[in-house]
């Protein structure tokens, strides 16, 4: 290619003269980053990366906090089915009649009432008896604990995606730096043979392009490093400190296990099918509960204490005071037995509530049955598929490496072109960045399993 005397011309030899002085240089690029902490950065594995995302992400925190209100509603519901005991100190101060020591009220025998009682209150009703509250209480909380594990699988799915992520991004930077170093040698043999008289100018300038593509390739990395480092910061830290590492663990493979074995673990450990079998029982118990309130109840009330015209053990009624002190403690008893009779149909009305919760929570579990069984074959596919473009992808960045290897001899030795050497090095790099698309690809796969299962 000859380069004509213009303006662009002069100006692209100027640039192409500025990066051949520095070859191993590429322009550094201003990048806004947040301050962290001066000190050598953490490095973290994936687990790490887990522990610490979850100790900051809302649903996962909302979740646990669901657990907790689940656990004091059972606690509620026991303490319900036990006796209660309160106290209670009143006093009535009552104006005279002027005449006898009665109060002027009806119920005041004398101008002094003091009332310390203490109260033991039992009621015994249908929902007491068959723990309907207890059990209703213990499903809720076996359905907290379900959308814990929801929660916590969904979001490791989302931190091990930006986790690999930032090793592929890192994996990309690396083979664009070695894309520079490689396009730097074929620029210098080219000038090389070019002084030798075995290669045209043309060459020379097609090199020296290939040398600023694979420059700008560079940069592109940096980018896509700075991009994936900030959102997987943004999990991990709450002050954005971006000031760590990540363990590349891609080459470690995860084995899948044998697809019977994969389906029985999804039946047993799968979470979305025990939040929806809990959401079950939770509304049969609230049929259960609204059929109940049809039945008697029986209250039983306890009470120890007096009602007397003086605060003492022993006193004088003041109504009667020819008998002398008697004695003031004693107890009386409450029995209330509570028949429902006609309510204006509400209690009914609360049983068919009830009772069309079941028949959708009823529809709501086959059609999670139904999507976890298409998911357990779509994710399992996918990791088998996705484990098989890994060895293609290995054998074809090996194949890649040898063919560039290959045609750079044949360019020392005049038999191929300036394109093909081009062509090859931007092969080989497309193929590696096809194999670490295809590692992370299979471990976002197994992950996307492991909703399903838990590990494995």
């Amino acid at each position: 290619m000859k380069c004509f005397a213009s303006v662009a011309c002069v100006t692209f030899l100027a640039v192409s003269a500025a990066w051949a002085q520095s070859p191993d240089s590429v322009l550094p690029l201003p990048f806004a980053r947040p301050q962290g902490p001066a000190a050598p950065p953490t490095v973290i594995t994936l687990q790490d990366a887990l522990d610490r995302a979850r100790k900051i992400d809302l649903s996962v925190q909302s979740a646990l906090a669901d657990v907790k209100i689940a656990g004091e509603d059972i606690l509620q519901a026991k303490a319900a089915r036990l006796p209660s005991v309160s106290g209670n100190a009143g006093y009535i101060g009552t104006q005279g009649n002027g005449i006898t020591p009665n109060g002027r009220f009806v119920g005041s025998d004398g101008v002094h009432v003091y009332r310390p009682l203490a109260t033991v209150r039992e009621e015994i009703s249908p929902n007491t008896i068959l723990k309907t509250d207890y059990l209703k209480a213990s499903a809720a909380q076996a359905l907290a604990n379900a959308r814990v594990d929801i929660a916590r699988r969904g979001f490791d799915a989302t931190v091990a995606e930006n986790y690999y992520a930032l090793v592929a991004a890192q994996r990309r930077y690396a083979a664009t730096q070695q894309g520079v170093q490689t396009a730097q040698r074929f620029l210098d043999v080219t000038q090389q043979q070019e002084r030798a008289g075995e290669a045209a100018h043309s060459d020379v300038v097609k090199a020296q392009l290939q040398l600023n593509q694979q420059r700008r390739g560079v940069q592109d990395a940096l980018l896509a490093i700075e991009k994936t480092r900030l959102n997987l910061a943004v999990l991990l830290s709450p002050t954005l400190d971006e000031n760590f590492t990540v363990v590349d663990d891609l080459d470690s493979t995860k084995v899948l296990p044998p697809f019977a074995e994969f389906k029985a673990m999804a039946e047993k450990e799968n979470p979305e099918l025990k939040a929806a079998d809990a959401t079950v029982r939770q509304a049969s118990f609230d049929v259960r509960s609204a059929r109940n309130a049809l039945l008697p109840s029986l209250t039983l009330e306890a009470n120890y204490g007096m009602e007397a015209n003086a605060l003492k053990f022993h006193s004088t009624v003041a109504a009667d005071p020819a008998l002398g002190p008697l004695p003031n403690l004693g107890y009386f008893l409450t029995f209330n037995l509570s028949i429902p009779i006609f309510d204006w149909g509400s209690s009914r009305s609360k049983i068919r509530q009830a009772q069309t919760k079941v028949q959708l929570a009823n529809l709501q579990l086959t059609q999670a049955q139904r999507q976890i069984a298409g998911n357990m074959y779509a994710f399992y596919n996918e990791a088998v598929a996705a484990r098989a473009a890994v060895d293609l992808a290995r054998a074809d960045a090996d194949l890649a490496a040898e063919s560039l290897r290959l045609i750079n001899l044949r360019y020392q030795a005049g038999e191929s072109t300036v394109l093909e050497v081009v062509d090859a090095q931007n092969t080989l790099i497309e193929v590696r960045n096809a194999y670490d698309d295809a590692q992370v690809r299979y471990r976002v796969a197994v992950t996307s399993l492991q909703t399903l299962t838990g590990g494995f």
